[in-house]
């Protein structure tokens, strides 16, 4: 069975690595900003300061209350100070402040996106006694995922840049776009954070919204086995298809799966099943806190 040590920092210290960064890249990111913007309107200077400002507090209240809530904006947020730096070093902003900006916007960005990052987010809105594992996002969702993220990403980068020149009008309607734009993108992304596999006391829960129509219960005492899948599995594919490696968790006797609900099945299908496929996205970790939750009941 796989250690628990899919890497080496666990999820509470990777928190706080990204709360360190989130903390050293706002005043970094404002004096590149205002560098890029040296050469513009005071009034488009202030806009731009204002707006990233904005940002930074939202940010903070993510990183220091997080939850599955919070994790969808700080994916959304996070990637989204890469381009907002690279145009501000490459407006003008010196090279040490302009270069150091980009970089911790890129470290940034990683640990926003990693794994252990998102477990931690997870886990903080968990009930009770549950230990929640996010689980990676399917294959063929993740191209639709990042690209409605870069128009929005694109429209927002593009309304700070023409507002920070004073483009009020053009800036303005494309801030009303990035605006318009910000509920279905949010809807969308949030959908993805809200994937996991949690141990619970009365037993293992997959909770996948885009794969299952309900949650997906197996008690403790009907828990068989479980480890790697191997190739040529006859266990249910409920990982969307996602890549990498999927855990298979064998039942003792079938339980009822209820898939989502599509277009070619609007009334979803209900499945019996002996074992079924997850992809946690650190395994490791997931293997070794179900072995243990099944050695002692729950």
């Amino acid at each position: 069975m796989t250690s628990n040590g899919d890497t080496a920092a666990g999820p509470r210290t990777m928190l706080w690595v990204l709360r360190a960064l989130w903390v050293a890249l706002a005043p970094l990111l404002a004096a590149s900003i205002s560098g890029g913007l040296e050469h513009a309107a005071p009034a488009g200077r202030v806009t731009a300061s204002i707006l990233w400002w904005v940002v930074v507090a939202a940010g903070v209240v993510a990183v220091v209350v997080p939850s599955s809530a919070a994790l969808t904006g700080v994916r959304m947020v996070a990637p989204l100070t890469v381009p907002v730096a690279a145009l501000a070093l490459v407006g003008g902003a010196g090279t040490a402040v302009g270069g150091a900006a980009l970089g911790v916007a890129v470290v940034t960005a990683a640990v926003a996106l990693s794994g252990e990052t998102a477990e931690a987010f997870v886990q903080a809105s968990a009930y009770g006694q549950e230990r929640r594992f996010p689980l990676r996002t399917p294959a063929v969702i993740l191209p639709a995922a990042v690209l409605v993220w870069l128009v929005w990403a694109a429209a927002v980068v593009a309304a700070g840049v023409l507002l920070g020149n004073g483009a009020w009008a053009l800036g303005g309607a494309l801030a009303a776009v990035a605006a318009a734009l910000t509920l279905p993108v949010v809807r969308r992304l949030h959908a993805l954070a809200r994937r996991w596999l949690v141990l619970v006391p009365a037993g293992v829960v997959l909770h996948d919204p885009v794969v299952l129509g309900e949650s997906l219960m197996l008690p403790t005492a009907n828990v068989a086995s479980f480890g790697l899948a191997l190739a040529g599995t006859e266990a249910l594919d409920l990982t969307g298809p996602a890549g990498g490696h999927a855990v298979e968790i064998r039942a003792r006797e079938m339980v009822l799966a209820q898939l989502r609900a599509g277009r070619s099945r609007p009334a979803g299908t209900a499945v019996h099943v002996q074992s079924y496929l997850t992809a946690p996205v650190r395994p490791g970790r997931a293997l070794t806190a179900l072995a243990a939750h099944t050695r002692r009941g729950g």
